[in-house]
């Protein structure tokens, strides 16, 4: 714990995940939003920044925080782009300074970027994983409403969590054993899964 990590977009996505990361033990060094980005290497008050942009509506000019360009290329150990798609492209990828880049939002990495960061041996974690918790939750919502059941938020938060660690371990563990990235990975995972569904129908 206390990597540090940066979160690119401070809306709904950005906000809990930037609350929950640091509640677990991670420093949040650098937030961004459409009008401002802050940082602070020792890492920034995720709650006091969150309640300066609930008065303002924006982030610029947050107490106790230092103006940067962007959080994009602030330096960290995880990157966490949640706001717009092909925000890291060809002319600012070489400008990245994390290890591990967390997709949020969808399609935040162009192809050509994917495959600047593949060869710095910088990690992508594909949004079709990272931002599935949604989708999920949404299904869990269709079969409650069939079923005409409803499931506390603990008996919801479970079935995710196992939902989503058994997806982050199969796409882990098809990225290692066949020595491929994990995008191609969660791809591979995905359409195996569609071969064995159409067979066994």
């Amino acid at each position: 714990l206390g990597a540090r990590v940066a979160v690119q977009g401070f809306g709904n996505a950005g906000v809990t995940f930037a609350r929950l990361a640091s509640r677990a033990g991670y420093r949040i060094v650098a937030v961004s939003d459409s009008r401002g980005s802050i940082g602070n290497p020792d890492g920034l008050d995720v709650a006091a920044v969150e309640a300066y942009k609930r008065e303002h509506g924006t982030l610029s000019g947050a107490p106790g925080a230092m103006t940067i360009e962007d959080a994009l290329f602030a330096p960290c150990d995880v990157l966490v782009p949640a706001a717009l798609e092909n925000v890291i492209h060809q002319d600012n990828v070489g400008r990245i300074q994390a290890k591990v880049i967390l997709e949020l939002a969808n399609g935040p990495v162009t192809p050509e970027a994917d495959e600047a960061l593949r060869a710095r041996n910088i990690t992508v974690v594909p949004d079709s994983v990272t931002n599935a918790g949604g989708v999920t939750v949404s299904c869990f919502e269709w079969q409650q409403n069939l079923a005409g059941e409803h499931w506390s938020a603990e008996e919801v938060d479970q079935k995710l969590q196992t939902i989503m660690t058994a997806a982050v371990n199969d796409m882990w563990q098809t990225s290692q054993t066949l020595s491929i990235p994990l995008r191609t990975a969660a791809h591979s995972v995905a359409l195996c899964r569609i071969r064995d569904a159409m067979g066994a129908a």
